[in-house]
């Protein structure tokens, strides 16, 4: 019995779908080509230490990037939201990302931390998380950090773009920037950091696909 295939395909059917299972091992056999390339990295690339700022009960408390990144051998997950500066509202397309991920942190945080960075007020977006119901989410401010600039993410005049990026402390007690991804890969908009949202892999497995969708913060 061959696995999830239906016992009355037509014979065109199941030629092409022999054809695509061959493909989709070829794509799962890429992206583990492609997460071995990203863990070759070098892990050279020293960061000086920054101050964030985040609510907590009401009250603002600096937050440090060797705070995030207490001990070797623990990675740290920074998501780039896209809200701050000239990004006046919190972008739509980082909302359905953080709603995604507000759901598995628990899970996340066996391996890894993990934390959200804008670089609008902390405070003000501590009400939107609060809006759309994230329990598990740590979010931080990088209004006062070039953080986001050095990495490639806000530009001078303060434009935002969305992203991840991973950071580690070295055994010798170094900050290391190991990894950062921008979801303006190439030139498909916002297709970079399809991996990280289950939303798109559904659509893509439909005879509609994803088509010309695009996420609202909220829906008639």
């Amino acid at each position: 019995m061959r696995i999830a295939r239906f016992d009355a395909e037509s014979p065109d059917y199941a030629k092409l779908r022999d054809e695509l299972h061959d493909a989709e091992i070829a794509l799962r056999d890429q992206r583990e080509r492609v997460a071995a390339l990203r863990r070759a990295l070098p892990q050279d690339g020293v960061i000086e230490n920054q101050t964030f700022e985040e609510l907590c009960d009401g009250v603002r408390l600096p937050v440090t990037l060797s705070d995030l990144c207490p001990e070797p051998g623990r990675s740290l997950v920074l998501m780039h939201f896209m809200y701050g500066k000239q990004q006046q509202t919190p972008c739509p397309m980082c909302t359905l990302w953080a709603d995604g991920y507000d759901g598995i942190v628990p899970h996340l945080q066996q391996r890894v931390d993990f934390a959200v960075l804008v670089a609008g007020d902390a405070g003000a977006f501590a009400e939107y998380g609060r809006q759309r119901g994230w329990s598990h989410l740590r979010l931080l401010s990088a209004a006062d950090s070039d953080l986001k600039r050095r990495l490639g993410f806000e530009t001078e005049e303060g434009q935002q773009h969305p992203g991840v990026s991973i950071f580690r402390r070295s055994e010798s007690g170094d900050l290391i920037h190991a990894y950062s991804l921008c979801a303006m890969l190439g030139s498909g908009e916002f297709r970079g950091m399809d991996l990280l949202s289950p939303l798109w892999h559904f659509l893509d497995l439909t005879p509609e696909g994803r088509g010309d969708f695009m996420p609202r913060k909220r829906y008639d």
